[in-house]
């Protein structure tokens, strides 16, 4: 036989078909709209036609036209379901072109799904011997297969099983036989068995059901039960047939996959990272909890497509055509977008994806991991920020440094050496004029050697080395104090000397950066600082009374001031706090913890 079989078959159907080909009535399967799909020799024999040519017609054209409305009306029956078989005395064309009447018996196979029809057909007057012919077939090719096959009568009593039944068993026939077969069904499910089959067999439909059943060595094996009746040539009922199909192993592999998933799921679901998963076709098939949590939004509205929704309008575009060419040629990505968060704010995603394989090899999608990185690119452009202010503030300091030492230090220089050299020029009528003189060069000399001092210490504090920090800073108050004309009120508690060298540099720096831009921008003349160590840190305070400033504003400008004190407090672990308003003032608080060497000395002093 050459016809094919669609796969929704039973495979205990498929076992049989070495019955359908030597059978000694014909035999054929068609489909419900009657297109056949399979003839036996003997079927071929009797009307003279190859299989091949039969395989081509469909059941109406067998027939002579005066009857072809009777089937139809049959086959529509069968379609609808109001009936699942139905006999006939039906004729056929011959290739010779004479007509052959048999007794047709014609059934529905298996479920809905299976939409096939299978029928026999013997010379009118022949059924009762062809279905004893068809019954010896059936047995023979039933104890050669290696599925569990048995039939039972009109009262569900078990009338025959094959050979790999009683191989599986290890028991008599005699005793399987009736109910008997009923005794290796498991106890937890014997109840529920025996139910099942005496409803079905109620309502003379088919049935399948899963139970445990005893092997010879004495071990439950999970079995797959399925039974569809059988009808007499005349249609009355007599019986089921069915098969039992061991299937341990395939729940165990189920099983298994089904905890690996599980497993797969609580691993996820608890991970710091989104993860997604996507099928063939591109559609997103799983969400972890994470990527929920963050959107706010349910499975069932991210599935799909929906998870675009939340993709930023100024993002989708580049986003899909990302994910579109990388699935496409089936090789990962890596993109940046930005995604909505259950509280509406856009965050940066970094969102990666590899392919899956299937275990043979072939494609079965993407899985990929989402991070929210927008810390990440903040850092990055506060740091770029930093870098354009530290360039701009180191070309800002050159040029201050180079006018003092032009406009300032050159020209005092220059204006000293034009009084010097008028002592060659000049005579000097006494000594005391001369002196005089001199010591208006001294007093010169002295103030530019101070000045020179004091740019230098800008630069560099050698006095913190050998002052300490409370000492330095002290010094350097009142020489601020002095230079600006303006009132600085110091105090300082419990610091000790032995601050590390970067502690003590911080803090120093965040001072005259803090008390510069106080002098600079608040228009106040008194300052109060307070050096102090609290617990276990040292904490410093700059506070005037001017008009104040917004925070985050002064930020976003040109100046380096405040995130040069803050990246300087972030290299040693301390961290900076600004509280001001408008006209009501500022209070720079600067905190550094006091590292490990130095605790026992502080709580010593």
């Amino acid at each position: 036989m050459t016809g094919q079989l669609p796969s929704s078959l039973s495979p205990e159907f498929h076992a049989l078909r070495q019955l359908l080909k030597t059978a000694t009535i014909g035999v054929v399967v068609a489909d419900l709209k009657g297109r056949l799909l399979l003839a036996n020799d003997a079927f071929c024999s009797i009307l003279g036609w190859t299989e091949q040519e039969i395989c081509i017609k469909t059941w109406t054209e067998l027939s002579p036209p005066e009857g072809a409305g009777k089937e139809e009306t049959l086959f529509e029956q069968l379609r609808a379901g109001s009936i699942d078989h139905f006999h006939s005395d039906k004729g056929c064309l011959r290739a010779d072109g004479s007509l052959f009447v048999g007794h047709w018996s014609v059934w529905s196979l298996g479920n809905r799904e299976s939409s096939l029809v299978l029928a026999m057909v013997t010379g009118k007057g022949q059924p009762d011997l062809a279905w004893r012919g068809a019954e010896e077939h059936f047995r023979h090719v039933a104890d050669t297969i290696p599925v569990m096959i048995w039939t039972s009568d009109v009262d569900a009593l078990c009338t025959y099983k094959n050979k790999c039944w009683l191989e599986f068993t290890r028991r008599p026939l005699d005793e399987l036989l009736g109910n008997g077969w009923v005794e290796g069904v498991h106890p937890e499910e014997r109840q529920q068995c025996v139910e099942s089959y005496k409803q079905a067999v109620e309502r003379r439909e088919p049935f399948q059901i899963e139970y445990r059943f005893r092997r010879y060595d004495g071990e439950y094996r999970w079995v797959l039960g399925s039974g569809v009746p059988r009808f007499n040539p005349d249609g009355s009922f007599a019986g089921y047939i069915g098969s039992v199909i061991d299937v341990t192993e395939l729940k165990h592999a189920v099983a298994t996959v089904r905890e690996s998933e599980d497993r797969f799921r609580r691993v996820a679901n608890t991970a710091p990272v989104m993860i997604w998963m996507a099928g063939t076709d591109k559609l997103c098939t799983y969400f972890n909890q994470p990527w929920l949590e963050f959107t706010g939004r349910s499975l069932e509205a991210e599935l799909g497509n929906g998870w675009a929704e939340g993709v930023h309008p100024e993002d989708f575009d580049r986003c899909l055509d990302t994910y579109t060419k990388a699935f496409d040629r089936r090789e990962s990505f890596r993109m940046e977008y930005r995604l909505r968060r259950h509280d509406g704010e856009y965050r940066w995603v970094l969102d990666q994806g590899v392919p899956r394989l299937n275990a043979d090899g072939s494609f079965a999608g993407y899985i990929g991991s989402g991070v929210d990185v927008t810390e990440s690119k903040q850092a990055q452009e506060a740091l770029s920020l930093v870098s354009r202010k530290l360039i701009d503030a180191q070309d800002e300091e050159r040029a201050r440094i180079a006018r003092e030492l032009h406009d300032d230090i050159n020209q005092r220089l220059a204006l000293l050496a034009v009084n010097l050299d008028s002592f060659q020029s000049q005579p000097f009528a006494s000594t005391n004029e001369l002196l005089q003189k001199l010591g208006a060069v001294v007093e010169d000399i002295e103030s530019l050697s101070s000045d020179v001092q004091a740019l230098s210490h800008r630069l560099h504090s050698p006095k913190l080395e050998i002052l300490g920090l409370a000492g330095a800073a002290a010094s350097f108050c009142r020489e601020f104090s002095d230079r600006r004309g303006v009132k600085v009120d110091f105090q300082t508690e419990n610091i000790p000397k032995e601050l590390s060298p970067e502690v003590s540099l911080c803090l120093f720096r965040v001072l005259q950066e803090a008390l510069v831009n106080a002098a600079k921008h608040s228009g106040s003349r008194q300052f109060q600082v307070r050096l102090a160590r609290v617990a276990d840190e040292i904490e410093f305070v700059v506070h005037d009374s001017g008009i104040g400033f917004l925070p985050e504003e002064a930020q976003k400008g040109s100046g380096l001031g405040l995130t040069s004190m803050k990246e300087r407090l972030k290299l040693v672990g301390g961290e900076l706090s600004i509280e001001s308003q408008p006209h009501v003032g500022t209070t720079v608080r600067a905190r550094v913890p006091v590292d490990r060497k130095m605790k026992a000395v502080g709580r010593g002093q």
